[in-house]
């Protein structure tokens, strides 16, 4: 065995001789870059003996104060050339030993459950701008496009009942989250915490965490990239046009799970491989802690930056389902977030993610109050033609089913119910909201949509005033209360929150609107089928005034070709209502036409040119009767009454 002096002595040699600086053999190889194992295991020996002679030296009595400092002088000289020859061979087995993350490890495979339908669902929900005016297209464009997205909307969903379907929240809600993959392999960790283990105890830790950090966040930066994660400032984001958001969040859920699951986690499980035990920084935080913020802090804030842009954005009501789907997203994460980033260093970045979950939820509140004052405010006075269903009904009832779909947070979100009455007293152009007594049981969200469908219904009362026409007034609300009720129906979460009272109501507002339109439009029609007036005075059993008879069906004549010619172009586009309305009317002014015919259809046919007041036939009025309500003009093609 060797005398410690010179084994000292070998332990500099071997450290000169992988000098960097004074030897071209050293600046061209790398220790640990080779086959030659017991070369590493050698310089990591002569380090620790250069180490110890240092601390042996440190404690040294008195009477050997000069050769320990001389001792001291050398072994520091040899350990700064060892630490800078460690600190590149560490930097080098990093970027030389890092494993190729395949694709298939950026992916998240429990964000993979009904992805696809919610965001193709939410995504159908156009701009409201509540600073422009909403009807600027074709009514009839209009009509086409929310139809397709009534279509859509009514699909199968999150929301719908089956055994099939699951709660909205379910997307984003998993039983197992957290998965680490192998970032280096086994043999190259071995071989960096050897070196950490010298760097450390050297009081190089700052050192190699620097190169532990610069090297491994280049990883995750490319890793980003890969997961379409750009480096944007917060204001950066907010000058983005909402669609170039909207696909920017969807592609931010799916980047930041497989962050936080996969690439955060990973990284922290390679830290604590590699620092784990071998010491703390000067503030008492554990070598592993300060790698791993050192490495994911930057890329973290990144992360959280552009979720926390969207949180503090300006609200608007084609934003919500989005920032639900934000919402939804990191609460889902917080509980990972809290895991990887569980120590005392890491604690910005669980305040900052839970912030910004608590500002995500302050928006929801504050868009659905402005929805609220949108659908109020909403200010288009011309008339859709026929009196079909206005745009806005459309969009506000998608809207409302939409929020449905979303019960389970908003239920958790919406705590509060509005303040009706005097909500929007300081606006004097705003029409006046009449709010039904509702179930106090029922919860606030439910309130809310209750209180959105008040506020529509009085602005839909405003728009109908815009018609001349009485009679297209009723039917104007008849369609779009009825549009409502079937929008209620067509959605269990919606009815169940609105519950089946406030539905009755709306379904005998229209009925209501129904009748209306019905007594506008043909009590004056079935009027002129009156036997009064015609019977010549003195001789009621008897006598007919032919000259009143022919003028009342000539007045029938212009009534009901006025009537048919005017409604034939007004729009049912239910099926079923349109059916149920010409079936209504059909029962009321058939028989009136028919027993009126069968009366005086003989003083008619006994004078000249009966053609001129009866012009059409029973069955001609049933055939005239299926053209009302169709949208477009229809020409009166009846059979005559054949002449002998």
């Amino acid at each position: 065995m060797e005398p410690p002096e010179e084994e000292l002595a070998a332990a500099e040699k071997l450290i000169m001789r992988w000098d960097s600086t004074a030897s071209e053999e050293a600046r061209d190889r790398m220790i640990f870059d080779g086959g030659d194992r017991e070369e590493a295991e050698r310089y990591l020996r002569a380090v620790d003996e250069i180490q110890r002679s240092m601390d042996s030296a440190a404690v040294s009595d008195a009477a050997a104060a000069e050769d320990a400092d001389s001792a001291k002088v050398n072994g520091a000289s040899a350990i700064q050339i060892a630490m800078a020859r460690l600190e590149d061979e560490f930097r080098n087995i990093l970027i030389n030993q890092t494993n190729v993350i395949e694709t298939d490890s950026l992916v998240d495979p429990n964000s993979s459950i009904n992805s696809s339908s919610y965001h193709s669902r939410t995504s159908s929900v156009e701009e409201f701008n509540v600073d422009q005016e909403f009807l600027k297209d074709k009514v009839e464009d209009q009509n086409n496009e929310d139809q397709s997205r009534e279509d859509a909307t009514e699909t199968p969903s999150r929301g719908s009942s089956g055994s099939g379907s699951c709660s909205r929240s379910s997307a984003f809600r998993s039983m197992s989250s957290i998965r680490e993959i192998e970032l280096i392999p086994a043999d190259a960790v071995h071989d960096l915490r050897s070196i950490a283990e010298r760097m450390i105890s050297a009081e190089y830790l700052r050192e190699c965490v620097q190169v532990y950090g610069s090297v491994r966040k280049s990883a995750i930066d490319s890793s980003f990239r890969r997961l379409g994660l750009e480096k944007l400032s917060i204001g950066d984001i907010q000058r983005l046009d909402w669609e170039a958001l909207e696909t920017k969040i969807r592609r931010w859920i799916r980047a930041a799970k497989v962050c936080v699951r996969v690439l955060f986690s990973s990284e922290k499980s390679l830290c604590e491989q590699i620092f784990e035990g071998l010491g703390k920084d000067s503030n008492g935080n554990n070598a592993e802690d300060v790698c791993f913020m050192e490495t994911v802090k930057g890329p973290a804030i990144q992360l959280f930056n552009f979720a926390e842009a969207i949180s503090i954005s300006r609200r608007s009501p084609e934003k919500l389902f989005k920032i639900l789907d934000l919402h939804d997203a990191l609460l889902d994460l917080l509980p990972d977030v809290e895991t990887v980033f569980a120590s005392n260093l890491a604690e910005s970045v669980r305040v900052q993610a839970a912030e910004i979950q608590t500002r995500l939820a302050e928006a929801v509140r504050g868009i659905l109050s402005e929805f609220e004052s949108a659908v109020q405010r909403e200010p288009s006075k011309v008339p859709v033609p026929g009196g079909t269903i206005h745009p806005l009904t459309r969009y506000v009832m998608n809207y409302i089913s939409l929020i449905s779909d979303y019960k389970q947070t908003l239920v958790e979100l919406i705590v509060s119910k509005p303040s009706m009455g005097s909500r929007y007293s300081n606006d004097p152009a705003a029409p006046e909201i009449e709010f039904p007594e509702i179930d106090n049981n029922l919860s606030p969200l439910a309130v809310h949509l209750i209180w959105i469908i008040a506020i529509l219904l009085a602005n839909l009362d405003g728009k109908s005033k815009h018609y001349k026409d009485a009679s297209l007034t009723h039917l104007f609300i008849m369609n779009n209360v009825h549009y409502i009720v079937q929008k209620i129906k067509g959605s269990p979460e919606l009815r169940e929150m609105i519950g089946d009272d406030y539905l009755k109501r709306l379904t005998g507002k229209f009925r209501h609107a129904a009748t209306n339109y019905q007594r506008a439009t043909w009590v004056r029609v079935l009027y002129c089928l009156r036997d009064e007036g015609l019977h010549v005075s003195g001789s009621f059993s008897s006598g007919v005034s032919k000259t009143a008879l022919r003028e009342r069906f000539k007045t029938f004549n212009s009534m009901f070709e006025d009537v048919h010619r005017t409604q034939a172009s007004w729009l049912i586009p239910d099926p079923q209502l349109r059916e149920e309305l010409r079936i209504s009317i059909a029962e009321k002014l058939i028989p009136a036409y028919r027993s009126f015919l069968g009366r005086f259809r003989g003083h008619i046919e006994s004078g000249r040119h009966p053609e001129m007041y009866i012009k059409y036939s029973v069955e001609d009025l049933e055939a005239a009767v299926l053209d009302f309500f169709e949208g477009y003009p229809a020409s009166l093609h009846m059979r005559r009454r054949s002449q002998g």
